[in-house]
């Protein structure tokens, strides 16, 4: 079985740009633009953003952000393309973004997901997820579901 690596790269090179454009256009074939709360390649290039990386073979298959704020983490753009679908490639990333949250002293980290995208609420639910307030800067909006879990 060939290892899948996981590393901090920047998102704005040709994979960062691939992978958070896929990312874009799963969301959008289930939501529409108002719905998505995401953040660009270019919004991802900040001092308190790390931007993970998943390759196999050097082909990149994933990718994760962790964006930091006071005492929590924030994940963005978790995505996986189709074609390494089922790999554990999602489990995978998740797990390294907590271990770095972790290592930055933060006391939990949370999510903006929705309903709809069912098989993303059932790997957080399975990674020790639960359903919780509004945080952040985020309005209320009835497609919005937030999750949180302690580290």
């Amino acid at each position: 079985m060939t290892k899948i690596t996981v590393k901090k790269e920047s998102p704005v090179t040709a994979d960062g740009h691939m992978l958070i454009n896929g990312s874009e256009a799963v969301l959008r074939e289930i939501y529409t633009a108002e719905e998505c709360f995401t953040f660009t390649a270019e919004e991802l290039v900040n001092d308190n953003v790390s931007f993970f990386v998943a390759r196999k073979e050097e082909r990149a298959v994933g990718c994760v952000a962790l964006v930091i704020e006071a005492d929590y983490g924030e994940v963005k753009r978790l995505y996986v393309p189709d074609h390494a679908r089922g790999l554990g490639i999602a489990k995978i990333l998740m797990a390294h973004l907590e271990e770095q949250a972790s290592k930055q002293g933060l006391q939990s980290v949370k999510l903006e997901t929705g309903e709809k995208l069912v098989a993303a609420v059932a790997l957080y639910k399975s990674l020790g997820f639960s359903v919780c307030d509004k945080f952040g800067n985020y309005e209320d909006d009835p497609v919005c579901l937030f999750m949180e879990k302690a580290l």
